[in-house]
């Protein structure tokens, strides 16, 4: 008899919830087995009990002093993975939610749409890799506390936390490889000790960006303005290791041409674009730059899209394009361009492009 039951438990956490439950309907030795599946997505009227290893829950519009003693008895020791949500409800999660069974199991954990504030008493969280917290709301000294109990993180994104100035991330963030900090509107400052980040996207007018060891980031994406600028005058020092860097920007200042290189940058994607139209002051050709300085460049992505276009154009204008010292290029393999126009300095970085990638 437990032999038929391990199996029914088994076949019913292979299967879809939904099916899952619609099976528990058809006898009692199936719900039992449905009150066994390890993974549970809600929606406000769905109906479980039992011990879970993944809660997905986002609902909208139920009341806070339900989802509360809900999650109390839901949230069990052995979960790894929970998702909670409670959009248009102004939900307290509490640090009483992570007692100890919980704290030594969880994994993953995503906020979205609620207040969290850890405090000095919130016990360890040891199996924590990936924290997601989208809109919660979240002071920068709170964040850091729950941080601080986190030792095993590996990812960390923050969406939207509208009380967030400064981000600080521990040096005992020992195995933290990937930050996303987007959307936050206040944040003025980006300071990580973490030794071994590899892979950074920072969006935002933030004033400082501090990222303590530096040498071993390999893919970066900067969403602000000026970062074309900041990324050939800053990064090529600071971040040698590149492979991948991304850049988004809506206003720009000329890209500098310097003697540092990017010796390991392989793929480089630019976007400038600025709803209607770009600055006409600036010189598309001064993105040679990233070109001269990136030997091992293979895909050059750029996007300059606008609807009209004020630069100086080739078309009825100086026949005259302006040149440099031949520099063949033996890796840029694919060049994809949106938005190309006839900018007269558009037309001369292209030229130089085909002139000196012998591979493309």
């Amino acid at each position: 008899m437990l032999l038929m039951q391990d199996i029914w438990h088994h076949i019913h956490s292979l299967m879809p919830m939904r099916d899952a439950a619609r099976v528990a309907c058809l006898s009692r030795a199936f719900l039992h087995s449905w009150r066994c599946h390890p993974n549970l997505s809600l929606s406000w009227d769905t109906n479980h009990s039992g011990r879970l290893k993944v809660l997905e829950l986002e609902l909208d519009g139920i009341s806070c002093r339900y989802l509360d003693s809900w999650l109390h008895i839901a949230v069990t020791a052995g979960i790894e993975e929970l998702t909670l949500m409670p959009f248009r409800c102004k939900y307290n999660v509490t640090s009483s939610l992570f007692f100890d069974g919980v704290k030594k199991s969880i994994r993953y954990l995503e906020l979205g749409f609620c207040t969290f504030r850890p405090t000095a008493e919130l016990a360890p969280l040891r199996s924590l890799t990936s924290l997601h917290l989208c809109t919660v709301r979240i002071t920068g000294d709170e964040l850091e506390c729950l941080l601080s109990k986190a030792l095993a993180l590996e990812q960390l994104v923050i969406v939207e936390g509208k009380e967030i100035i400064l981000v600080k991330i521990p040096c005992v963030l020992q195995q933290l490889s990937y930050l996303e900090v987007y959307g936050c509107w206040r944040l003025q400052a980006v300071e990580s000790k973490a030794p071994n980040l590899s892979s950074c996207f920072l969006s935002g007018e933030i004033r400082k960006v501090s990222l303590g060891e530096t040498s071993r980031i390999k893919n970066l994406t900067l969403f602000r303005p000026n970062s074309v600028y900041y990324a050939r005058a800053e990064l090529s020092c600071t971040m040698p290791n590149l492979e991948t860097l991304v850049l988004y920007s809506d206003e720009e200042v000329n890209t500098p041409i310097l003697a540092t290189k990017f010796l390991h940058l392989k793929h480089l994607f630019i976007d400038v674009v600025s709803g209607l139209s770009f600055s006409p002051s600036y010189d598309y050709f001064s993105l040679v730059s990233f070109l001269l300085a990136s030997p091992s460049l293979e895909t050059l992505y750029l996007n300059v899209t606008q609807q009209r276009m004020k630069h100086e154009s080739v078309v009825g204008g100086s026949s005259h394009l302006r040149q440099m010292p031949e520099h063949q290029h033996c890796r840029l393999k694919s060049v994809k361009i949106i938005g190309f126009s006839s900018a007269k300095s558009l037309v001369e970085l292209v030229c130089f492009i085909l002139k000196n990638a012998v591979s493309l």
